[in-house]
């Protein structure tokens, strides 16, 4: 599918957009900022804006009020609908968040809950207890999303429930042309709504993405043709940044042997798994690195690896934001983008993935490991890449059967000669391609 060769840009609009934290219920056309960064992203080379929640909530996003209207503090369906148009006349596709696990207590049906208790024709919508009490001091109580009870669980066994929520994903096909969703917190939502949300977004459109965030677990449970096409790999995001902090590339080989390696009990061999350094939940890369020249190493292993790259808004030029200041730094709204050196690696990389035939499902072989030098294969459509990474601040001879004298390097367009042993510069990542 489309998504396979394809650079993801996530963007958390109600920080992107400067919103302010809680809904004041006034009306402001913000989104429209993103319209101005369209040319940015074609610089880049992404093909697809991952928003995260654009609809109506209390605060964050994640605690929708209505699956059906655009965040006040964004602006209409209207001017939503001319961003997503401006998105596509660039070429460039839309990705949704949909929160269907939980609601926020703004929620249109959880306020007739409230106010009408057994009497309510939404009760069966959500877990609820009419003989306890809610830490709101509400006189009924409710499960929330692990413990939040500013976030109130839908009840996804119930059809109706189940219905509103198709009938909302297919107005935002119709109004807003999007091409996929990501699934919040997927890992909770029950097989059954998966296999429905799946059958109707086929129904509207048959190149339909669907992306479950999996901060656990097995993925193989929620990707299939009757599910989702990919999750988000969060076993590769620590062993990412953690081998490069130790100098110590055996840990993410380790990862990507067991996930896509040649073994019989390899786990996910051939899922396109959505890779990413960072989002809005975690600690910005350049941040958590110890040392800033290895971001386009990191990243360049990102894009060699299996799998479908993702980037976060701001890190494509080394932004920095760590998770203990709080979700608001990790969430800012800069004026304008930057285009530094590590912005022009990203483009590179971005040229790469989209037309280099071995990375979109080719596979996965580890073929040369030290603890700061990483060398792996990926072979696909009649080619045949070595991605070297040497994180090391010296030169390294690596000694290798390289099953070829000659390759060039696609991001520098130098030849690379294997003849005694491979030289690889120091701090450095390239992507060579073998003669035939």
């Amino acid at each position: 599918m489309w998504f396979e060769k394809t650079t993801f840009y996530q963007i958390y609009p109600l920080g992107f957009c400067g919103a302010p934290p809680q809904n004041d219920d006034v009306e402001e056309n913000r989104i429209q900022k993103v319209t101005r960064w369209i040319p940015h992203l074609q610089k880049l080379g992404a093909g697809a804006v991952l928003f995260n929640p654009v609809f109506a909530s209390d605060a964050h996003g994640y605690d929708t009020r209505c699956f059906t209207r655009i965040d006040n503090r964004l602006g209409t369906n209207d001017d939503f609908a001319a961003v997503c148009k401006a998105l596509r006349a660039a070429g460039i596709r839309v990705v949704l968040d949909g929160v269907f696990n939980h609601v926020g207590r703004g929620f249109w049906a959880f306020q007739d809950v409230l106010k009408n208790r057994e009497n309510s024709l939404y009760k069966d919508w959500f877990i609820l207890d009419f003989g306890r009490q809610s830490s709101y001091g509400d006189s009924l109580w409710y499960e929330g999303w692990e413990g939040h009870f500013d976030l109130v669980k839908l009840n996804l066994h119930n059809p109706q429930v189940v219905q509103h929520i198709l009938n909302a994903v297919g107005g935002w096909i119709d109004t807003f042309g999007i091409d996929g969703i990501r699934l919040d917190v997927a890992y909770l939502l029950h097989e059954v709504f998966l296999q429905k949300l799946r059958s109707y977004v086929n129904s509207k459109k048959a190149d339909f993405f669907l992306v479950g965030e999996m901060i656990h677990g097995d993925y193989n449970t929620m990707i299939g043709p009757d599910k989702l096409d990919s999750a988000t790999n969060y076993e590769c995001y620590k062993g990412l940044y953690s081998s490069f902090n130790s100098l110590n590339m055996f840990e993410i080989a380790y990862s990507l042997n067991r996930q896509f390696g040649p073994e019989d009990w390899t786990l996910y061999r051939g899922l396109p798994l959505l890779n990413f350094a960072d989002n809005h939940d975690v600690t910005r890369l350049a941040t958590m690195l110890k040392d800033k020249a290895h971001l386009p190493l990191l990243y360049g292993l990102m894009f060699g690896m299996p799998g479908v790259p993702c980037l976060y808004y701001g890190s494509e030029w080394g932004a920095e934001g760590g998770k203990r200041q709080g979700d608001a730094a990790l969430r800012p709204a800069f004026d304008v983008p930057v285009e530094n050196d590590l912005f022009a690696t990203l483009a590179k990389l971005c040229a790469i993935r989209a037309s280099a035939p071995a990375l979109a499902g080719g596979s996965y072989r580890q073929v040369y490991l030290t603890n700061p030098q990483f060398i792996f294969e990926r072979s696909g459509g009649g080619q045949r890449l070595l991605v070297a990474v040497n994180a090391a601040n010296a030169e390294h001879v690596a000694h290798f059967d390289a099953g070829a004298g000659t390759a060039r390097d696609l991001l520098t367009g130098q030849m690379a000669d294997f003849g005694g042993g491979y030289r690889m510069p120091p701090l450095s990542v390239q992507f060579l391609e073998m003669e035939k």
